[in-house]
């Protein structure tokens, strides 16, 4: 029989902070994907920079995904672990056909922003349970999303 988790983070909170880890989790996954297709199929006089814009981006995004799905685990929950589950959870949409680069551009801005958001939604609750390590892994996700959206957004300034 498995000893009861005793971190004194109660279970409730437990339960809320990996609810909120797991949309972000989808947001990350989602917004991955999406990034990584950017990459494979931008096209115009923006193509290089794009396209070593994006890979660093996508990078970046898929190593984020292991750290935030052990969290998850580290509480004591199941990450959602499908394609299907990814897309009811999250709030990044997925991209429809093939865009324009600079239709590409400003999705990836609104997907870097909606995971920002989510972060930062889950961050009250890590806080009022003091679970210090899921506010730090928030804080580092914050960081960068906010920086790619400025970056992004800076290819769009006329």
């Amino acid at each position: 029989m498995a000893k009861a988790m005793d971190t004194r983070i109660s279970a409730k909170h437990r339960a809320a902070i990996a609810q909120g880890l797991s949309r972000l989790l989808a947001d990350t996954y989602v917004l991955y994907f999406k990034t990584h297709s950017f990459h494979w199929n931008v096209e115009g006089p923006m193509f290089q920079t794009l396209h070593l814009m994006f890979m660093g981006q996508y990078t970046e995004t898929w190593n984020a995904i292991d750290p935030i799905a052990e969290r998850i685990r580290a509480l004591g929950h199941y990450a959602p672990g499908s394609y299907r589950q990814y897309v009811k959870l999250a709030t990044v949409k997925e991209a429809e056909g093939v865009p324009k680069a600079g239709k590409m551009i400003a999705e990836l801005i609104d997907g870097q922003e909606a995971v920002a958001r989510t972060a930062r939604s889950v961050l009250p609750l890590a806080e009022a349970a003091n679970d210090q390590p899921t506010p730090d892994l928030l804080t580092q996700r914050l960081d960068i999303h906010e920086k790619n959206a400025w970056m992004l957004r800076s290819l769009l300034k006329k």
